[in-house]
């Protein structure tokens, strides 16, 4: 399975977004990633639809929106109608996942579950065969910039066995502390889509970027 990179736009200079979207792309981004953050799930607040929906208008990436809010189902339809390709959404937050999961479907984006770091692999068992993908915290949710937690590559790898076991070849997606550092060892662990903002985002030159995280995770 070849190797999707998600630049997350939360690390990207909001007054120059199409400006650095456009520079990730042109480094080889597959993926844009919006976090959307509501200050109750996570202690931090970010952007609603109309921001997606502008950067869908700037994007030629689908846009791969991860849902950090208390309340997703209330919010699905309006991220997916400005423009979402994948939505992905708490485990911890929804008692109705598998609902949840085919809202997702029924509008037309791939559902994604999400486990926080200190979320177990197993509550995802009942789900295993239903998600499209499945996105790992590899740091605790909120902001960017973290360092990567190393336990997460042995979660990685247990999210990858469970799917397996369900027969569903879904790819796993990381987020957070993603680096040149790291690219290697998470892909060697199972993941295939690498979300990273400040890896990305953090210098002068956003496509350079992109093209050594790749290089960094393909090696």
């Amino acid at each position: 399975m070849s190797v999707r990179l998600a630049p997350s736009i939360l690390s990207a200079d909001f007054a120059h977004l199409a400006r650095d979207i456009a520079a990730a792309e042109a480094g080889g981004a597959d993926l844009i990633h919006v976090d959307v953050m509501d200050g109750h799930f996570v202690p931090n607040i970010t952007m609603g639809p109309p921001v997606v929906r502008a950067v869908r208008r700037v994007a030629a990436c689908p846009l791969d929106v991860h849902l950090m809010i208390s309340e997703p189902d209330r919010y699905l339809e309006a991220f997916v109608d400005a423009g979402a390709s994948m939505l992905s959404v708490h485990v911890e937050v929804l008692p109705h996942l598998h609902r949840t999961l085919g809202a997702i479907k029924a509008l037309g984006a791939q559902a994604g579950a999400v486990l926080n770091p200190s979320t177990p692999v197993s509550a995802l068992e009942e789900v295993a065969g239903d998600v499209d993908f499945v996105l790992v915290m590899s740091v605790n949710p909120g902001f960017g910039g973290q360092r990567f937690i190393p336990r997460s590559l042995d979660k990685i790898r247990r999210v990858r066995m469970l799917l397996d076991r369900a027969g569903n070849r879904a790819p796993i997606e990381v987020d957070g502390g993603v680096g040149l550092d790291t690219a290697r060892k998470v892909v060697e662990a199972g993941a295939s889509i690498l979300v990273a903002g400040h890896a990305v985002f953090g210098g002068n030159d956003p496509a350079a970027a992109v093209r050594a995280l790749r290089e960094a995770a393909e090696s």
